[in-house]
């Protein structure tokens, strides 16, 4: 495929040739078409790598009727997303190696590639999970969430421990339960559309159980040496610890103990959730609004938003987490925690920077570049000669109004809609066209399942 007067990023406007090997070939000006390639005239329109979301929760094992790796990787397809990593918190979870290899075999219907995460608990069996081709540990749950896979210090320790051995980094979701205001969950809150279901979940599990368990981790994570990815941040002053942290590692480097690997070792990610909604943005979603960390106040997510604008996120991922309409509307003790969003991830943040709100290069490094850096995937993440040709092209002029109806994940809800976002008019992974839609009509089509596990490439 050749790809004509696309515009980069960084604002150049290159050809884009891919090769056979399902690589970028070259990236320049003036590339004519050779015989039997397809051309695709993109003048006018941007072409960006495509998106790297590190925090997907696919349910499978055991929650297919929430999502499939079949209908999760369509939805990604669809937002950009070319590569997905998937959670732990299945059923069973994947804490050892036959589980592992369970969710391996399921993930062969992905049309984009993903990596498997491990998980932490009791019974866990490192041995056999660190001998699999595994991406990450974690999500690490330092306080029970879907799945109550919370463990101790201790464990934590012992998990920091193998990973440091290993090499492997850890995502963590850090809340601390001994911090948890019980009394906000006190009263009638039975309601699935009321005002208070959001504000009450959000007061239950404070802002300072995040902040102190980030700490903690951080703490930990240094004492060990250990490579500590914080996931899903809603607050400012997690987002802070974080960079204090990597400050604090940046002065040490600087001796002649420095490290060799340019990748932090000390990361965090936000949602676009968090990002985009708050208490009294989304009040009206009730128990549709219910996800963990819950959403903060109006001024912590502009402070929030602020932090990524100014380069202190490092990723923004998704925590893609659907449950079904009739679970998340029984009464908020009972419904479960988590929002869909893997579709919405890129077009929300090109919305952001077609509005002026964030940098279209500032968009691309925190959905694909820095992930990639991140978690060490040197073909993904940037359109460079030798890359991956994991690629996505958009039209930031034609923005559209979030539906639930028009996306492609199998639960039929939205916590964005309503909201606008530059949707994908092509996704390829490696080359292969896994997504496309003509502009003109809104008639789309996906491609096979070509996902690979890209531990393995």
């Amino acid at each position: 495929m050749l790809i004509t007067g696309a515009t980069l990023a960084d604002g150049r406007v290159r050809d884009v040739r891919i090769g056979d090997d399902g690589r970028i070939a070259a990236v320049a000006e003036g590339l004519g078409a050779d015989a039997g390639e397809r051309v695709v005239e993109a003048r006018g329109r941007h072409l960006l790598p495509g998106a790297v979301d590190v925090h997907v929760h696919f349910r499978e094992p055991g929650g297919s009727h929430k999502e499939t790796w079949a209908s999760g990787s369509r939805s990604a397809a669809a937002g950009g997303v070319t590569t997905v990593v998937d959670q732990p918190n299945t059923s069973p979870p994947t804490v050892d190696g036959a589980a592992f290899d369970e969710k391996a075999a399921l993930a062969a219907e992905s049309l984009v590639d993903y990596g498997i995460n491990g998980g932490v608990t009791p019974d866990w069996d490192p041995e056999s999970l660190f001998e699999r081709p595994l991406f990450a540990l974690g999500e690490v749950f330092l306080a029970d969430s879907t799945g109550d896979m919370g463990i101790d210090a201790d464990l934590f320790a012992d998990a920091l421990d193998a990973a440091a051995a290993r090499d492997v980094p850890v995502t963590v979701h850090a809340e601390d339960a001994t911090l948890f205001d019980e009394s906000a969950l006190d009263g009638d809150l039975g309601g699935v559309g009321t005002a208070a279901t959001v504000d009450a979940w959000s007061a239950y599990r404070t802002a300072d159980a995040e902040i102190a368990a980030v700490e903690r981790a951080l703490a930990a994570a240094a004492d060990r040496d250990a490579r500590v990815h914080v996931a899903h941040t809603s607050t400012p002053e997690a987002v802070d610890a974080v960079s204090e942290a990597r400050e604090g590692e940046s002065e040490e480097s600087d001796g002649d103990e420095a490290q060799t690997d340019d990748a932090p070792r000390v990361t965090c990610e936000v949602t676009p959730h968090h990002l985009y909604l708050s208490r009294e943005r989304a009040r009206s979603l009730g128990t549709f609004g219910r996800m963990n960390p819950p959403l903060r106040s109006e001024g912590r997510r502009e402070a929030l938003f602020a932090r990524l604008a100014e380069g202190d996120v490092d990723v923004v991922a998704t925590d893609h987490a659907p449950h079904t309409v009739g679970e998340k509307r029984r009464g908020l003790v009972d419904a479960p925690s988590g929002v869909p969003g893997v579709e919405t991830l890129y077009p929300l943040l090109l919305e952001s920077a077609r509005k002026g709100e964030l940098s279209l290069e500032r968009v691309r490094d925190v959905v694909a570049a820095n992930p990639a850096e991140i978690f060490g995937l040197d073909r993904k993440g940037r359109v460079a000669e030798g890359r991956d040709a994991d690629l996505v092209l958009v039209d930031t002029a034609d923005p559209r109004e979030i539906e639930a109806a028009a996306l492609h994940s199998a639960p039929a809800w939205t916590p964005f809609e309503g909201l606008r976002g530059v949707f994908p008019e092509l996704t390829l992974v490696r080359g292969e066209v896994v997504y496309e839609r003509d502009p003109a009509t809104g008639a789309a089509s996906f491609g096979e399942p070509v996902g690979r596990n890209v531990r393995e490439q």
